[in-house]
């Protein structure tokens, strides 16, 4: 049923069930929001999107409310600007001034807000939240004291992921957000997903920084410092430096990475490749031999550390494959270190990853070999861009370079590990030629692609028909493996990242990222795909020759040293 609204004397058509939220932004008119979030049930909580509906005496909430035929609404009059002004004075008045220092400083939705409104002088003095910073998490950084209580990060660790790792607490002006029984996050069910970093308007949650003890160990002449850096990296880090969402500038990055002084600078795609060819005999050998199914992929970080929380069962499902972060740092301080005549402890490995969780998952003791890690730090996108500021360098004047050789060679395969359903692609890739020796006619796999929380598809492989599942966010997980508890039994291999849409949107990635954005990093991956010429893993003559060279054939006795795992329960509070 089509709907007619005026809105600031203009009229626009709306939808019946669509809210005056829905309606603005489809045409292009903004009003403030901060406990808004799309896709989930609105609160209007915050109160910053009000808007003057003629006829009504309070001013409504323009996320909750539903148009009506003929409604007329002034979104910026000057009632509702002085009741927007007044609540950001509110949150202004107990929330710590140090904006100089603050790691969102000209990222902070507060700080747009007080810009929009003209709030230039202080009329309401409160006293100073005084709350204890919160380091115990390897991942994130809490800082309560500028929390706003806009409750975006409880909704996303709560709706999205599954987790609920953090709440309310208290009541009234009393309110704060904190985890059960007031623990670190290090003692709560926090996967690390960062999440919450990417949904917080202020300061108040940020990644564990790394770039202090990086910058120490480039300039200490004993190490040799390497880089990697994931498949996603390329095309998110460009907007941090006002190229066009999506745009690919590995070229410009890896030239950036060798002015800052890294030795050597790999593409961590070329582990993705190296990841594929474990995980796909893996799956091959369960399917052939009647192994444990479904396989569950084992590449993110926050997906497996909420399987070892909440899925003791199904521990055994888990492929015992590392990361691409972690086989990549063990042949670097296996292969590369033994093929350069260089002593494993005297390499400082660091990896460019999309996501916080990847620097829970470096410190984890199974990711050592006698004694030595095998990643040393991880650097987020965020934390690259600043590093990248911080050394002077001017990226958009850099000639591109290429990756470091041999282990900066990779396959498309490997490049679309970025996307939610580019590891099962992947790997699908390699297990059909792996069981019929013959490659797919076609390559992509259509049905695995896209946005969608949940993908599924049944492809023919020679005799089999292996049913393939692909979900992102932790809670679409939890529903897909309660499925499988309860009998279903026609999916062989499920990919789970805990971030929606995959690395694209990692926790680690720029601040401020929206849906378009992430769509055009996920269309550039892709493209990518479809114009390289090396489309399978166990095509990447590197590969080929580091298994022929040093590792001796997948799920062999050295493969299985270096690049395989265990994983273990986990009791939370």
């Amino acid at each position: 049923m089509n709907l007619t609204i005026e809105v600031n004397n203009n009229t626009l058509q709306a939808s019946q069930g669509e809210t005056i939220l829905d309606v603005l932004s489809r045409n292009g008119m903004k009003v403030p929001t901060l406990c808004y979030m799309k896709g989930l049930f609105p609160t209007g909580s915050c109160r910053m999107c009000v808007v003057e509906v003629e006829g009504r005496r309070n001013l409504v909430t323009a996320c909750s409310e539903p148009v009506l035929d003929g409604m007329k609404i002034m979104t910026h009059s000057m009632r509702v600007i002085e009741s927007r002004k007044t609540i950001v004075e509110l949150l202004l008045s107990n929330h710590p001034d140090d904006c100089l220092y603050c790691e969102r400083n000209g990222s902070c939705e507060l700080q747009k807000l007080s810009e929009d409104l003209n709030v230039r002088e202080r009329r309401i003095s409160g006293n100073k939240n005084n709350y204890k910073l919160d380091v115990s998490s390897t991942s994130i950084v809490r800082d309560p004291a500028k929390c706003i209580l806009c409750g975006r990060c409880v909704r996303v660790c709560e709706e999205i992921e599954g987790v609920t790792a953090i709440e309310f607490v208290g009541r009234g002006s009393k309110t704060f957000i904190d985890t059960s029984f007031n623990h670190g996050l290090n003692l709560s069910s926090c996967v690390n997903c960062g999440q919450c970093i990417m949904v917080c308007p202020t300061g108040a949650l940020k990644e564990k920084p790394h770039i202090n003890e990086i910058k120490n160990n480039l300039s200490n002449p004993d190490k040799v410092v390497v880089v990697q850096y994931a498949p996603s990296i390329s095309v998110s880090l460009a907007e941090e430096f006002g190229f066009k969402p999506g745009q690919n500038i590995i070229g410009l990055m890896n030239a950036a990475l060798r002015r800052i002084g890294f030795n050597f600078v790999f593409d961590t795609s070329f582990s993705a490749d190296l990841t594929i060819m474990e995980e796909a005999s893996e799956l091959v050998h369960r399917v052939t031999n009647g192994g444990v199914l479904p396989m569950i992929t084992s590449c993110c970080p926050g997906w497996v550390k909420y399987a070892e929380e909440f899925g003791h069962d199904i521990l055994p499902n888990l492929s015992s494959c590392k990361s691409p972060q972690q086989m990549m740092g063990a042949i670097i301080k296996s292969y590369f270190a033994e093929s350069e005549g260089i002593a494993p402890e005297n390499i400082y490995s660091v990896s460019v990853m999309p996501c916080t969780a990847k620097k829970f998952e470096q410190q984890r003791e199974e990711m050592t070999q006698n004694g030595i890690s095998d990643v040393d730090a991880v650097l987020t996108t965020r934390e690259l861009a600043r590093l990248i500021r911080m050394y002077g360098i001017d990226i958009h004047k850099m000639e591109p370079e290429l990756a470091d050789s041999p282990l900066g060679t990779r396959s498309s395969a490997g490049k679309i590990f970025g996307s939610s359903g580019g590891v099962m692609e992947a790997a699908i890739r390699t297990a059909h030629y792996l069981i019929t020796g013959k490659e797919m006619v076609k390559f992509q796999v259509k049905a695995l692609r896209g946005l969608q929380g949940r993908k599924e598809a049944h492809i023919q492989i020679g005799d089999l028909n292996v049913g393939v599942a692909v979900v992102s966010g932790l809670k679409n997980a939890a529903e897909l493996l309660e499925e499988v508890r309860n009998g279903r039994d026609d999916i062989h291999f499920i990919e789970v990242m805990a971030c929606p849409g995959g690395c694209i949107n990692g926790g680690g990635q720029p601040i401020g990222t929206d849906e378009e954005a992430v769509k055009a990093r996920m269309a550039t991956l892709y493209d990518i795909d479809e114009k390289d010429a090396i489309k399978a893993s166990h095509k990447n003559p590197y590969i080929v020759e580091l298994y022929d060279k040093f590792l001796g054939k997948p799920l062999g006795h050295k493969s299985h040293h270096l690049l395989h795992t265990h994983y273990q329960k986990r009791e939370v509070n």
